[in-house]
């Protein structure tokens, strides 16, 4: 799959498809200690993102959840507590700039491999996704947040948004949406990601809402990891709708 020249904007920071995919490359070796596996041998980061995701699948969600139990189980604890504090926000955004593309078929083929529960595709895009998979009508997510020490487990509400405090921005036509809810049903957070079609192809407008009291440290690697894995989405996509 050939790698687009996707540019992403971090804080007004300009970075480059080979920024991003150093950090991918990074997050598989530190991804692949989480789990207590051996990482893909060095070399180019497409190889090792294939090597990675078949050696998690392989493992099976269920043995993944089992390593990872200690860890998502603090971390839900944290994300409770830091809820309950305030029903304020902090937000985590990045953007991209693809060239190429559409908004509107990137969110059809996102929603199409969300809701029919397509793990690999879900898997892949990101070296800190362990399961994604749809679990009674939400999305059950077991992922690395960014800079966290710990990986988390909860679900995404994609029906009932009501408690996302970002506004719709109307120059972005397309947008997913879904709320994060802990493992006590209440909402710990959520996504507001927004695209629009440009003269040059897709602008995306990635946006996550952490409770107000999370450390700077995990947004500050989240904003990576939206980067990391909404490039691969969309280089997949685009692939796809070429075929």
């Amino acid at each position: 799959m050939a790698e687009l020249a996707i540019a992403a904007n971090i804080c007004g920071e300009k970075l480059s498809r080979s920024d991003v995919l150093a950090w991918e490359d990074r997050r598989i070796d530190a991804a692949a200690k989480k789990i207590g596996v051996v990482a893909p041998s060095p070399g180019e980061v497409a190889a090792r993102r294939e090597e990675f995701v078949r050696i998690k699948r392989a493992l099976g969600n269920d043995e993944l959840h089992r390593r990872l139990t200690r860890n998502a189980t603090i971390a839900n604890r944290m994300a409770t507590v830091q809820a309950s504090l305030s029903g304020r926000r902090r937000l985590c955004m990045t953007e991209l700039f693809v060239p190429g593309g559409s908004a509107e078929q990137f969110t059809a083929w996102f929603n199409d491999i969300t809701f029919s529960s397509n793990e690999y595709e879900l898997v892949r895009a990101c070296p800190d996704h362990f399961v994604l998979r749809f679990v009674g009508g939400r999305q059950e997510v077991l992922e690395t947040n960014g800079g966290s020490p710990l990986t988390a487990l909860f679900d995404i509400d994609y029906g009932d948004v009501s408690s996302i405090t970002t506004p719709v921005d109307p120059a972005f036509p397309y947008r997913l949406d879904g709320v994060a809810v802990g493992s006590i049903g209440k909402p710990i957070g959520g996504v507001r990601h927004q695209f629009r079609d440009t003269p040059d192809g897709i602008h995306a407008r990635l946006l996550v809402e952490f409770p107000l009291a999370m450390i700077g440290t995990v947004i500050r690697g989240h904003r990576w990891h939206l980067a990391c894995e909404f490039s691969n989405w969309i280089e997949a996509a685009l692939a796809a709708n070429k075929a």
